[in-house]
């Protein structure tokens, strides 16, 4: 296995026709069978990376910008973002095209963690990622960053650390009323 690899390297896309049996009630596409497909790419394209099985470890903020419409193509793209020691970040990008017209709206983004296992389901290492361009080296800088405010908002709100004294001045002008004993 090599020591790093290009996100071009494991790129994965796939394409899908949306039929009635995917939507909701309101007649769009259910939102979470386009999360199931997204988190299926994010697989793959780790697996591709990591030439090993993965599990998802989180998602990162999924925002539905547009409504896929039933018999629309669906194309989700994916891309190794950011590499740890055994967890790797898969850009998720996901695009509707209406197939009459040929429109094609972007649906929504999203950042999935992976982790690469054995056969035993311990952790694995991972390739790291060789970059190659500027937007690689954004992606790369925006995922570290990512991880890292994550971090300091669980550290900031965990059991151990956290100031009720605080957080009131913050919640002020918030759509809650305290009722604390």
């Amino acid at each position: 296995m090599k020591k790093y690899k290009t996100a071009k390297e494991s790129r994965t896309s796939i394409t899908e026709l949306m039929q009635p049996s995917h939507s909701n009630f309101g007649g769009k596409v259910h939102g979470g069978y386009i999360l199931s497909l997204m988190d299926q790419i994010a697989f793959a394209c780790a697996s591709k990376h990591s030439q090993s099985y993965c599990v998802t470890a989180s998602v990162n903020r999924v925002d539905f910008l547009n409504p896929v419409e039933v018999g629309d193509l669906i194309i989700l793209k994916a891309s190794i973002n950011y590499t740890g020691r055994t967890s790797m970040v898969v850009g998720v990008r996901v695009e509707s095209e209406n197939i009459i017209t040929g429109q094609k709206k972007h649906c929504n983004s999203s950042y999935f963690t992976m982790v690469a296992k054995d056969e035993k389901g311990k952790n694995i290492a991972v390739p790291g990622l060789l970059i190659k361009d500027e937007q690689g080296m954004r992606r790369f800088a925006r995922s570290k960053e990512r991880k890292l405010s994550a971090l300091r908002r669980d550290t900031k709100y965990d059991t151990k650390n956290f100031k009720m004294n605080e957080c009131l001045a913050y919640l002020n002008g918030e759509n809650v009323k305290m009722d604390l004993d």
